[in-house]
């Protein structure tokens, strides 16, 4: 492999955004960019655990943004902060999402708007803002949404989480299709099943917990630590001509 190669997966210099920053997929992601060169601007609701620490032992900054993306009025106040902190942003990571699960019979209005409100339209309009600073920069940058499998599939007894995230799909198509000529790349992972809180009800239940690792060829749950390479992947010149995708971090899934 070529130094030039090799040298394109090299984030030294550059400022990540990370929302949903402070536990699971997020942290995984956050660190990973930091260790890749990135300094970052991590952005949670409450306490940023452990990962401040962990991106400065990476020997990177870490800037603390704390919003709550239930609305989009923290926005221009989280590219602000980072700006103040770092002077420019470079990446976007939309991590931050939250589910809620009922039966579609009884999925109420509040489940549907609490989900739609943060996983979809805060995404849209941090996206938006994120991409006008690109522009005035005007050098580029990368936005790498996180989808799931249900950007795929329908699921059971998640409606307004199965919406939002076959909508960041097509969202992600979009925003690469306006963009790309502005050399934005606008791009999604799509985790599989992953070891995170979210997903710790599934993997109490013994009988749910056997259906889905007897799908997954891999064998196992996915760990933050699995979407490490293909973020950086996505925050690198190395995926300048990728536009528009939405990449199935997922053990196989997928292709059972």
């Amino acid at each position: 492999m070529s130094w030039h190669t090799v040298n394109s997966f090299d984030l030294t210099g550059k400022v990540a955004i990370v929302t949903g920053s402070n536990t699971g997929l997020g942290a995984g992601m956050a660190v990973a960019l930091a260790e890749a060169g990135c300094d970052i601007v991590g952005v949670s609701r409450a306490d940023a655990g452990a990962t401040a620490a962990r991106v400065k032992a990476a020997g990177r900054r870490f800037a603390d943004v704390r919003a709550d993306l239930s609305s989009i009025a923290p926005v221009d106040d989280i590219v602000r902060a980072a700006l103040e902190a770092f002077g420019r942003i470079d990446v976007l990571v939309n991590n931050a999402g939250i589910i809620r699960r009922d039966d579609a019979l009884e999925f109420g209005e509040d489940d549907w708007d609490a989900v739609m409100d943060v996983n979809l339209k805060s995404l849209f309009f941090l996206s938006q803002a994120a991409a006008r600073q690109f522009v005035r920069q005007g050098d580029g940058g990368k936005i790498i949404n996180v989808a799931s499998m249900l950007s795929f599939q329908g699921g059971i007894r998640v409606a307004s989480y199965t919406a939002s995230k076959s909508g960041v799909l097509g969202l992600t198509r979009l925003l690469a299709n306006e963009w790309a000529a502005q050399r934005i790349n606008v791009n999604a992972i799509a985790p599989g099943y992953m070891a995170t809180a979210n997903t710790a009800a599934l993997r109490d239940d013994a009988q749910r917990n056997g259906e889905i690792l007897g799908r997954i060829p891999a064998g196992r749950w996915g760990e933050p630590g699995d979407l490490a390479g293909p973020v950086v992947f996505l925050a690198s010149s190395a995926s300048d001509y990728v536009h528009g995708h939405t990449l199935a971090v997922d053990g196989g899934w997928l292709a059972r």
